[in-house]
């Protein structure tokens, strides 16, 4: 009987002892997740490694202060145009108007639309973008899938619509374009490997490495806080 007892306070301190570092894993994990919220609020890159720095402002985003993102360390600026099948974005010829004039190099991102016609969305960004040979070469963001596209898409309607658009903006920009790449289309499509043009990836913090070969920007924190914007920042470095 006594020995019963002693096995049952044995296994009863045992089991403190298990809840007791269970719970300082979940503290050191939560403490872990604050400081990486807090640290991603101002990191970049090491300007030694990446001396080309620069920033995304998105489509619809309002009082971006180009001057101020060019003080705090912005080399360039791309800007993103509203999707085909969105609400046209009025503050944008604003927008580029005002980038243009801040003195920083100044480029476009048209978001790619699996769902949608290549016709459909290079009309959008002839209209809104004009021909000027002081702009970097365009991006072509890839992120959404055809999964759940009204009618189905095959992925090889996909693909093929994707280069009438590479091919479309290409004429109008007179440069080629730049393909940003999320992880979701490249596993789906391998565009990296099928489509020679110069990559864009994206990860928070961790260098990028789902291409399989060398790119020449990174998305390297979506969240980046700065005087510049009331709104996070898309903060960009270039490979040299």
């Amino acid at each position: 009987m006594a020995r019963s007892s002693r096995a049952r306070r044995k296994g009863n301190s045992l089991s403190r002892w298990v809840l007791r570092f269970i719970a300082l894993i979940a503290l050191l994990a939560i403490g872990f997740s604050v400081w990486l919220w807090w640290d991603m609020r101002s990191w970049r890159p090491d300007i030694a490694h990446y001396p080309e720095q620069g920033a995304v402002i998105a489509s619809g985003a309002s009082g971006a202060r180009f001057e101020t993102l060019a003080a705090v360390g912005a080399d360039f600026v791309y800007l993103e145009l509203a999707g085909a099948a969105a609400v046209p974005d009025p503050g944008f010829a604003s927008r580029l108007s005002a980038a243009l004039a801040s003195g920083m190099k100044v480029g476009i991102v048209q978001p790619f639309d699996p769902c949608l016609r290549a016709d459909e969305q290079s009309a959008r960004f002839t209209r809104m973008v004009p021909r000027n040979v002081q702009l970097l070469p365009p991006a072509i963001a890839l992120r959404r899938t055809a999964t759940g596209c009204e009618p189905a898409v095959s992925d090889a309607a996909v693909e093929s619509e994707l280069m009438t658009l590479v091919n479309q903006i290409e004429l109008h920009a007179g440069k080629p374009v730049i393909l940003k790449l999320g992880t979701e289309f490249e596993s789906r499509h391998r565009t990296a490997r099928s489509t020679a043009r110069d990559l864009w990836l994206e990860r928070d913090r961790a260098k990028p490495d789902y291409a399989g070969r060398p790119w020449l920007l990174w998305s390297a924190n979506s969240q980046l806080m700065s005087e510049a914007s009331k709104e996070p920042i898309e903060w960009v470095v270039v490979q040299k």
